[in-house]
């Protein structure tokens, strides 16, 4: 344990309206422009997420400068005029780069290739912590204003992912936040709060989450919530052709999952391809993708039909590939079958890109 303190100084203005408006309060400008305060705590062993919380004002990012001198970054380091996926180390493979966003909740690729600035703020949010952890390898990465500008379902995501994130890559994580309901979903190993000026030591404690966010699965009657995801899915932005099924993941009432089952095998119409699956990216991190798509997959597979899956997604390979509900038929480097024309020029530029052949089994849904 060792002592901290935080001084903040304000400039003190003197224009004629600014002592008018003290004097007619008696304040003394000096003490109320003057700030000071000690706060105790260990943040020398060992941890992977820390987090100062605080209302506006309260100090928290003078603190963190003090803790954290030599590792506080004042301005971000993500360009927003490049894309993610061109700013991690020289030293990084597209392996290493892809690991390290799909650990962070990033597995939209097209999110990684568009420049920065298209991006959401939760988006920004992830990708700044994803680079700052590459560049900063075992030192402590700070972030501030942490899930200040997302609304509140989206920031115990976000928080959420990056918890698992920092102690899955073995990282130091300090967040800064004005908001104190992401602590359940942080499971931080330690609080500062700059409110009271306390220190709470978290580490050791079981990190099962009390609040829940519930979401439902259902049915869709037809493919039209497919333009608010199709920017975000790796292929074509058109619907498979044949005959399809939709389903759709809402929270509450907003759609933040799609995904399709179509029948574009000739001869075997009992054969339906799960494809198109998307989880808005703000939503990306809680594991929604897996249960979403065996739900989808048990409930048509229990009116008779036989579930496959073809992808050319590494993130979702990862998620298949001990997930005991399916079984992996094949691997080979051909180009699927194209439902038009226009997807076959498209798919044409794609060769030698490998592919995974999939079937659901439903063994534990």
């Amino acid at each position: 344990m060792q002592d901290f303190i935080v001084n903040l100084n304000s400039e003190i203005q003197k224009s004629f309206l600014c002592i008018k408006a003290a004097n007619s309060q008696d304040i003394d400008i000096h003490k109320k422009s003057e700030f000071k305060k000690i706060i105790r705590a260990d943040i020398d062993s060992p941890y992977h997420i820390g987090l100062i919380a605080g209302n506006s004002g309260s100090g928290k990012t003078t603190l963190a400068r003090e803790c954290f001198k030599g590792y506080f970054k004042e301005q971000p380091i993500l360009n927003l005029n490049k894309s993610i996926i061109d700013q991690f180390p020289k030293h990084y493979s597209y392996e290493d780069c892809q690991k390290q966003l799909s650990f962070i909740g990033l597995t939209s690729v097209p999110c990684w290739i568009r420049p920065a600035y298209t991006l959401s703020n939760g988006q920004r949010f992830r990708a700044e912590v994803a680079l700052q952890c590459a560049f900063a390898g075992d030192d402590v990465v700070v972030i501030d204003e942490w899930t200040s500008v997302v609304d509140r379902t989206v920031a115990k995501v976000m928080s959420h992912s990056i918890q698992k994130f920092a102690r899955k890559m073995n990282k130091k994580i300090v967040l800064l936040s004005c908001h104190h309901d992401v602590i359940d979903w942080l499971q931080p190993d330690w609080v500062i709060d700059t409110n009271t000026d306390e220190f709470e030591c978290r580490r050791g404690r079981s990190h099962d989450r009390k609040e829940q966010l519930n979401f439902t699965i259902r049915e869709l009657q037809n493919g039209k919530y497919w333009k608010n995801f199709s920017r975000y899915h790796y292929l074509s932005q058109n619907l498979p052709g044949g005959k399809k099924f939709y389903y759709g993941l809402f929270h509450k009432y907003t759609p933040i999952g799609f995904m399709c089952f179509a029948n574009y095998v000739f001869g075997r119409r009992n054969i339906l391809h799960s494809n198109r699956i998307v989880i808005l990216p703000d939503y990306c991190g809680l594991g929604l993708a897996k249960e979403f798509v065996n739900k989808a997959c048990l409930d048509m597979a229990s009116k008779g039909y036989d579930i496959r899956e073809k992808n050319s997604s590494y993130p979702r390979y990862n998620q298949l590939k001990n997930d005991p509900n399916w079984i992996l038929l094949s691997t080979d480097f051909k180009t699927p079958r194209s439902s038009s024309a226009k997807e076959s020029r498209t798919i044409r530029q794609r060769n030698n890109v490998r592919f995974w052949s999939w079937k659901f089994i439903g063994n534990q849904v």
